[in-house]
């Protein structure tokens, strides 16, 4: 992937995040025990996807904030990998959400490492 698709990428990853969390509002578990944790992941998350957004819109300049993005997909990654491994989290739920947000992660470092080789970032 050239540098040039970074944009895409963190356009893309947005889009994915938004079309995935914001009907979450809506149906939310009926037998939900702890709904403010439930609604401040949603918030949270949606917040991040906004974040992406701008890194699109200049990924040289918000290069750092990269790095926290590349945290906020390993966080549900690595649980997701977790949860599926005791039996918790279906297989689906595991491909859609989990594996792809470590791809995503992946993707998100490679990006940040991309930034700094470029001639008019960090490295120059």
């Amino acid at each position: 992937m050239s540098v040039s698709r970074i944009p895409l990428l963190f356009r893309v990853a947005a889009a994915y995040g938004l079309i995935a969390l914001l009907p979450m509002y809506f149906r939310a578990p009926a037998d939900l025990t702890h709904p403010a944790f439930y609604f401040g992941f949603i918030g949270v998350a949606t917040a991040w996807q906004l974040a992406f957004l701008v890194i699109a819109q200049d990924p040289l300049r918000y290069r750092l904030i990269i790095l926290p993005g590349i945290v906020e997909k390993l966080g549900f990654g690595i649980a997701a990998v977790w949860l599926w491994s005791v039996g918790r989290l279906s297989d689906p739920l595991l491909a859609l959400g989990g594996a792809l947000d470590l791809v995503m992660a992946a993707a998100f470092a490679w990006a940040f490492v991309a930034l700094g080789r470029h001639p008019a970032g960090p490295a120059a």
